[in-house]
Order: C-alpha cells, then structure tokens, then sequence
C-alpha cells in the first residue's frame, strides 16, 4: 500500500474524494492516449510523405533522356476523361487546411460511386454531378451512378430513374451503370451501397458517396491513402442501444469482431469512457473509400448478409434496419488495415463535401457555402426541370422561405443543435418537409 503523511486515512471507496482520484487517473489515462494518437497520426503522416517525395524522385529519374511525347507522336488519351468544368460556372478555388502553398499533396486517380433510384434519389444524384462539374475541375477519374433494376432483390417494384434525371445525369457527365440487386434491394434499400460495389472495376480505388451530397472543392486532390480505408465520422450513437442489465456496447460490439476472428482491442478510443458509444469504432456510411472496390465489397457483402441472416445472441435486441451497413462497415475497414480519419480528411463533411440529408437540415445547420451551391445548382437548365413539383425546393429555394424563415431559427447556435431537436423545431414551425 502507499504510504500516506501522518493521520491521513485513506479515502473510503465511495467517497468524493476516491471518485475524484479515480476521475482525475481517467483524465490522465485519456490525456496519454490522444498524445499518443496524435504521436501516431504524425508519423505515419511524415512516412506517407517521405514516400511520396521518394517516388516523386525516382520518377524524376526515370524521365531523364527519354524523348519528349509531343515530338512526333501522339498524347496517349486517358482511359477513363475527366468530368469536364464549367468555367463560367466554376466556384472560386480557396486552398484547404490539408493542403500545402495551395497545391495539392500527391492525389491519386480514383472513382466516385453513388447510387440513383426513383424517388427523389435520381434527382440527388444530379445534384451530386453538378457540383462535382461545378468545383472540382481537375477530377481525374469517373463519376459512377448505380441504377438498381426492377428485377432480383427489386423484383415488384420499379426502382429505376426518371427520364429526366437520366438526362440530367448523362449531360453533367456521369457513368450510368445497371444494378441487379441480389441479396438486399426493396427488404433493405441501404444495401444498394453494398451491392453497387460489385460495379467497379477490380484493383482501382474508389470513393463511396451518398447521394445527398455536395461536392464544395477539389475532392481529386484530397490525399486519400487508399491503402488504409476510413468513413465518415459525422454519426451519433445510434446504434447499439443495449438492453438494461444484459448487453452493453462492449459486449455487443466484441460479439461481432470475435465473430470474424478481429481484434477489437485496437481500435478502441481509450480517450473515452469505458462502454461510451465513441470508444467504439463507428461510422456513418455516408462516404468510404479504399483501395480495391471488389475485396472491400465482397467482404462488405458477406459479413452483412451472415449478420442479417444469424445475428447472434448479443445481437437479438438490436434492430439492424436502417443500421446494417454501419455495423458491418467499422469491421469490414478494420479488415483491410483501415480506421478513422486523420486530420487530412478534415475537408470531406467540411470544405470538400457536404451530407446535406435534406433541405430542411440544410438551412437549418450547414454552412452558407453549402446554401449558395445548392440554390446555384437549382437554378441550372439540367436541374431545374428536377425542381419543379418537388415542394421543398419550391418553398425554401424558389420562395426563399430557407433564407427569411429556416436560417433565422438556428442562427448562432454553435455548435447546432442535435438533429432531433431541429426536426421538432422545424415540425413546430411547419417548415420539416420531408
């Protein structure tokens, strides 16, 4: 035992002063390891430069003597053209934190993947595709639009886009591929994301996106490691919700990285109390991106089809609808060596992109950046056609009611409130349309 000054007794257990001692060891415990990540995240930051300087060297090595390509012969054409900007229209380019004297840090060529259905989504997706024209000019790789079609999983329903959505997606530049959905589709209509997977091409990196979704900035030059997969971390504790005296998120959570041989050890946040929601690896599957869409995909597929169909003991009070592919998705990137975003992701749910969800919420809480791109986008000849009869846009673009009635309920509060204490205020008002 230490050793106390003399006629000091020791603190009771349940005294103020032993939970004092204990919080103030907590403190110190979460103090020394968020120094430590942040130790981590610099290294393997000064490595991933080091890299790249190297290569950027040996290339410059490589290049020495050999002819140049415009005498004489032919540019080889890219494989896959860029979406191609508008310069009239183009936002103004302001350099993000993540990026160095305005110039990007070694972007790779990648894919965007998004998927567009019938009912709202096939116009969010057009959205999408204009404001990726619009600010992300030297965007090397292709934009990806997953149709599900009306037959397997989708059988009984008709998923497909509307034809004007189709034609808006086609003239902004967009890749539109078929989707037969096999194991999700009308019973699960988030496994779309999933399954879309399967569409991309073996080997080559790509970024998932939802399709509500604003492109603000240059996402090509975002320095994605692809090698090390990460998602969004714009989510709340929505899920486990563990049942009183049986479960905790501890238990629940090490069900299912014990059920694919993980180790969920690793990536705990040790910064945060012990069975809080955020000690646990969670994200929201707004976008994710990783290497090789088909290992990722697989993998993705597999485990959330085995958990959808056996969740297991620990999981029998759980819902997994609409939370199946935020469960599945921490584990999947685990796999694969990923985990949370570094700070140079900081511009995706920031200066690069924005998950508006809808545009109440948009008004409500996002930045005036985001507000001024979707009401310019509204107003281009694809997508006005799409605005028309849509009665959110009608009130809150068209009739600036987002402006002079929105805006004003929320402005100052910052952080912004809680999304379900928005939706209330909004429904209150007659403004939460849907």
């Amino acid at each position: 035992m230490d050793h106390l000054p003399s006629g000091q007794e020791p603190a009771a257990p349940g005294s103020a002063a032993a939970r004092a001692a204990r919080q103030q060891a907590r403190q110190a415990e979460r103090a020394a390891a968020a120094a430590a990540r942040q130790a981590e995240r610099q290294g393997a930051r000064a490595a991933r430069q080091a890299e790249r300087q190297a290569a950027r060297q040996e290339a410059g090595k490589n290049t020495k003597g050999k002819p140049d390509r415009g005498a004489g012969q032919a540019t080889p054409q890219a494989p896959h053209p860029p979406v191609a900007a508008a310069a009239d229209t183009a936002a103004p380019f302001s350099p993000a934190p993540w990026m160095r004297g305005g110039a990007p840090i070694a972007p790779a060529v990648f894919d965007i993947l998004i998927v567009a259905q019938g009912g709202g989504i096939d116009r969010e997706a057009a959205i999408l595709a204009a404001s990726l024209r619009r600010n992300a000019a030297g965007f090397a790789g292709r934009l990806i639009v997953a149709e599900p079609q009306p037959d397997g999983a989708w059988d009984g329903a008709d998923p497909c886009m509307s034809g004007d959505a189709r034609a808006a997606l086609s003239a902004l530049g967009a890749e539109i591929r078929p989707l037969h959905a096999r194991d999700f589709g009308r019973s699960y209509p988030h496994g779309n994301k999933i399954e879309a997977l399967s569409l991309l091409e073996p080997g080559r990196p790509f970024l998932f996106l939802d399709s509500d979704t604003l492109v603000l900035g240059d996402i090509g030059a975002v320095p994605f490691d692809f090698a090390r997969p990460s998602a969004s971390m714009r989510r709340s504790g929505t899920w486990p919700q563990p049942p009183a005296y049986r479960e905790t998120h501890e238990s629940i959570w090490r069900s299912l990285y014990d059920r694919f041989s993980l180790d969920m050890d690793g990536t705990l946040d040790l910064s945060q109390p012990e069975d809080h929601w955020e000690r646990f690896l969670y994200f929201n599957a707004g976008w994710f991106f990783a290497a090789d869409a088909a290992a990722f995909g697989q993998r993705f597929r597999d485990w959330a089809v085995a958990v959808r169909d056996d969740p297991g003991e620990p999981l029998a009070c759980q819902s997994l609808d609409p939370w199946l592919d935020q469960v599945i998705l921490p584990l999947v990137i685990h796999s694969l060596g990923g985990g949370r975003p570094g700070p140079e992701l900081d511009g995706l749910d920031g200066d690069v992109t924005c998950h508006w969800r809808n545009l109440p919420l948009l008004y409500a809480r996002e930045p005036d950046r985001a507000l001024e791109e979707m009401e310019a986008i509204a107003a281009l000849p694809e997508i006005a056609p799409l605005m028309r009869g849509w009665e959110p846009a009608e009130r809150l673009i068209g009739e600036r009611q987002g402006r002079r009635r929105i805006r004003p309920m929320f402005r100052g509060e910052e952080p912004p409130p809680p999304e379900q204490a928005i939706r209330h205020r909004l429904r209150q008002a007659g403004l939460w349309l849907a």
